[in-house]
Order: structure tokens, then sequence, then C-alpha cells
């Protein structure tokens, strides 16, 4: 029987894999991180620098102000619900020429101050009335100041 003592290992610990677990882990939380601050989100719109198209005779024109009144083909709506601007687009989809009621384009014509719940009611309307043709008017950017 063998009685002396063996010699014991001394502990080592390796830095080598926790050195690169904490690389990754360092990449990782670099790559994911999102540095946009939502509170300095500033916009000015709408402004486009685009040419000027020609009258078209299918244009519907919805006109939005600044307090969220509604002008369809430069006639006021009574009301600001999504009924009354449905019910004077239908009308003006069938004023148009026979047979381009539906194909008619809707232009929206929105104050850059306007609500965004009025420019979006206006689009309901346009879908309950059956329009599916939708643009934005906006004004050159040289107009805007």
């Amino acid at each position: 029987m063998n009685f002396r003592p063996r010699p014991k290992d001394e502990p080592e610990i390796n830095l080598i894999p926790f050195i690169d677990v904490l690389l990754v882990i360092l990449i990782f939380l670099m790559l994911t991180t999102t540095y946009s601050k939502f509170t300095e989100l500033q916009l000015t719109l709408p402004v486009a620098d685009a040419e000027q198209q020609r009258d078209r005779p299918r244009e519907i024109i919805v006109a939005v102000a600044a307090d969220g009144r509604y002008a369809v083909n430069k006639t006021a709506v009574d009301g600001k619900s999504v009924d009354a601007v449905a019910a004077a687009l239908a009308q003006a989809a069938n004023a148009q020429a026979a047979g381009a009621g539906r194909d008619s384009v809707l232009v929206i014509s929105a104050d850059a101050t306007a609500p965004h719940q009025a420019v979006i009611s206006v689009m309901e309307a346009a879908r309950r009335v059956g329009l599916s043709q939708i643009t934005f008017a906006t004004q050159p950017s040289a107009a805007a100041r």
C-alpha cells in the first residue's frame, strides 16, 4: 500500500472562456440597444417637390381644415362624423360621369395641422363608399415658407 500523500493539484481558474462569454454578451447588448429618443421627434408635414399633375375629371377632392371640418369638391360637409363624410363622398361619386364613380381617385388635401383622426375618418368614409384609389395632396416646399 502506498501511504505517501499525493501532491494536490492546485485549482486553476481558466479566464479565457469567461472573457469570451462576456464579449459575446457585450456585442449582443450593443447590437440590440436602440438609441432613438421618441420625445425628440419633430415632424413638419406635408411638403413635397413634385411636378404639377393635370386636372383629372375623375377626382374627388376632400379638403380637411385645421379644426377638422371637411369639404368635398369645395362643398362643405355638415358634421364631422364618418357617416356625414361617407354620404358626401357617395353623392360626389354618383355625380361623376356614368361608370366613373367607383373608379374615381380620392384626393385628400389636409391642412398640415389637421388632426390625424380627421384624415383617418376620410379614409374610413372612402372605404365605406367603395373608393379604393386614395392619394394625398401636398404643396411644393417653396410655397411652405
